[in-house]
């Protein structure tokens, strides 16, 4: 306790030298982790605070100020600045005692690249300024596919990659069928075909009765010009316009701005924010967001305090509205805040508001409905995953509840390009951020315990990650006693360790010639291994962990294997180096996106010219032609 009070007057007493304009501070622990980033208009009184009687705080405060080690800053010109690059700093170092969202790069979003002199449509996980239009986020990919595959055949708008678009020297069979006009061979104008792509554009921002009152004028005087089939084709597209928008509610017809209305419920488990996103008077669809609370007991976090965080973090990767409806107050300087805050990332004027009309209350009172339905089923499979893990703990032994488990999975081709994957579960569930691969390096041939133990040695010079509460190596005994040694040569005896293998076991009756498989835990210095029944969520987390595991592995081997195949058919080409080489194949993912690539795509990359261009185009399709693998 001596040396937390004197780090905190060291602390405490440095602070009182720190500038009074306003800033980001960072907090790290004794192992130079960022554990929290925070923002102040005047840097030297907001980190004060922190110092002042710790009885005045919050439980949460109290626990980060006792883990405290060390204090940096970072200076900005104004608030604003402040505000975006905590952000961008929670984003980047995801420190354990803030506010963060888990799942922000999951957001589905139509783009029209609208900058292109022939502008498609496809699915998009960031939004970017990159002169394209962004519409959205939508419920799931599964509907952005769908959304676009209509629009392409309603619009007639190309659905081939830019790379196919501009190697193209006859139209395509989309062409053929009537869902294209082939603008990649000029048999569409710019200004025709950009006109069908504006019908797309207005139907996603919501001005259906715009769209179906143009189709009917074009079909119209399709039917008057005897073009029967063309007519016929503008009527279904109508048709399913309509159908479409059916199943779309309407909640606020009378308004013509894109809104998102944010509401939120919460109890000593946490707290749940729901965002309902609008757009012409329709709703769009809606994203939940749950955040625990770091202490149960604490009944002093103040839900303006969530939301603003929420806000700050949420539109820095999604799509800004005109409007953004809050279910509370939460004062007026930082709503001039806020919006100073948006307009900075949209680059046009946002109005923040605490929803005070009947229209607005509306919107409010169904995201907060939407909140307590998705809060209520968030922790019913929240309880059910602690239960899980209260058996693990108790089956295993452990020392403390398994919040943190991480899985490692060898792979390997014929002995070729092992790989290793790290696959981590938090609270039972998957923590993709968390992820890693291993590219092994110092194993020649297939050999798995060797494999892991540099796998695991690697894993462990990590300081910065978070240390696993359980450790889960893919493999029986063997795999398992690799692990516990490699554990004792770094002097991490304390991270419990256990061994999953599947055995071949027989069926119900002794005599049965029908087998089934089991998973069975190994422990170190235990003989016989632990089963779990299969239908538990003890077993289903650990299972689901090992099969992940697997899968990412296979992924990343999977791809160096590609990778590797095409850099062998490169080396045949005269001329081409190593580091053109890696240009090329930085610029291209794959053998068919080359070869479909056009010799002026190609000679763009730094170092190559038109001839090389033409030679490596015709060295990859002769090997093509060879090897039965055609563009």
């Amino acid at each position: 306790m001596k040396s937390v009070l004197s780090r905190f007057e060291v602390l405490k007493d440095r602070v009182r030298e720190y500038p009074t304009q306003s800033g980001v501070y960072l907090m790290k622990s004794k192992t130079d982790k960022i554990i929290y980033v925070g923002k102040a208009k005047n840097l030297r009184n907001r980190v004060r605070s922190y110092f002042a009687d710790l009885k005045d705080h919050s439980p949460k405060t109290r626990i980060l100020v006792t883990h405290i080690h060390e204090l940096e800053y970072i200076l900005t010109k104004t608030e604003v600045e402040a505000f975006l690059l905590e952000a961008s700093l929670i984003k980047k170092h995801r420190p354990k005692y803030n506010i963060r969202l888990k799942d922000d790069k999951t957001y589905p979003y139509i783009k029209l690249s609208w900058a292109d002199a022939y502008p498609r449509l496809y699915l998009a996980r960031k939004v970017k300024r990159d002169g394209g239009l962004y519409f959205g986020p939508y419920t799931s990919g599964g509907a952005v596919f769908g959304t676009i595959r209509f629009l392409n055949r309603a619009f007639k708008i190309r659905d081939c990659t830019d790379a196919v678009f501009k190697s193209r020297k006859r139209p395509c069979m989309t062409y053929q069928i009537g869902r294209c006009t082939a603008p990649c061979v000029n048999l569409v104008s710019e200004e025709d075909y950009r006109a069908d792509v504006d019908g797309a554009r207005a139907f996603l921002k919501g001005q259906d009765k715009k769209v179906v009152k143009n189709l009917k004028e074009k079909m119209l005087t399709a039917a008057g010009e005897e073009k029967f089939e063309v007519a016929a084709a503008l009527r279904d597209s109508i048709e399913a316009i309509k159908a479409i928008l059916q199943k779309q509610a309407v909640i606020n017809a009378a308004s013509d701005r894109d809104q998102d209305a944010i509401g939120y419920f919460g109890d000593e488990r946490g707290c749940l924010i729901e965002t309902l996103h609008i757009r012409q008077g329709r709703v769009l669809g809606t994203r939940s967001h749950f955040f625990p609370l770091l202490d149960p007991n604490d009944a002093q976090e103040d839900p303006r305090d969530w939301l603003v965080t929420f806000m700050n973090q949420y539109y820095e990767d999604n799509v800004i509205p005109e409007e953004v409806l809050l279910p509370t107050e939460i004062g007026g300087d930082m709503v001039k805040l806020m919006e100073a805050v948006l307009k900075e990332r949209s680059g046009s004027d946002v109005i923040v508001r605490f929803a005070t009309d009947e229209k607005g209350r509306a919107l409010c009172d169904m995201a907060n409905q939407n909140a307590k339905s998705h809060f209520e089923k968030h922790v019913t499979k929240s309880e059910e995953k602690k239960k899980g893990l209260e058996e693990i703990q108790d089956r295993f032994s452990l020392p403390a509840l398994p919040v943190r488990i991480e899985c490692f999975d060898i792979s390997n081709f014929q002995g070729e390009e092992s790989v290793a994957s790290q696959v981590v579960f938090e609270d039972g569930v998957p923590s993709k951020e968390n992820y890693r691969r291993y590219k092994i390096k110092t194993v020649v041939g297939a050999n798995d315990y060797a494999s892991m133990k540099e796998v695991l040695s690697r894993r462990f010079e990590h300081t910065e990650y978070d240390d696993p509460s359980l450790l889960v190596v893919d493999g029986g005994k063997g795999q398992l006693n690799v692990a516990v040694k490699v554990l004792e040569e770094i002097g991490r005896q304390d991270i419990p360790v256990v061994g999953l293998a599947k055995a071949r076991v027989q069926g119900e009756f002794s005599d049965s010639e029908v087998f089934a498989s089991e998973e069975r835990f190994f422990l170190p210095g235990r003989a016989n291994p632990v089963i779990f029944r299969s239908n538990s969520e003890a077993h289903h987390i650990l299972v689901g962990i090992r099969d992940e595991a697997h899968r990412f592995a296979i992924t990343y081997h999977r791809k160096l294997r590609e990778a590797t195949s095409l850099e062998s058919q490169l080396d045949l080409v005269i001329g081409l180096g190593d580091k053109r080489k890696k240009d090329l194949l930085k610029r291209f993912e794959s053998v068919d996106a080359i070869r479909l690539a056009s010799p002026e795509e190609i000679a763009e990359i730094k170092g190559f010219n038109r001839v090389l261009a033409e030679r490596v185009l015709l060295q990859l399709n002769e090997t093509g032609e060879d090897s039965g693998d055609y563009a």
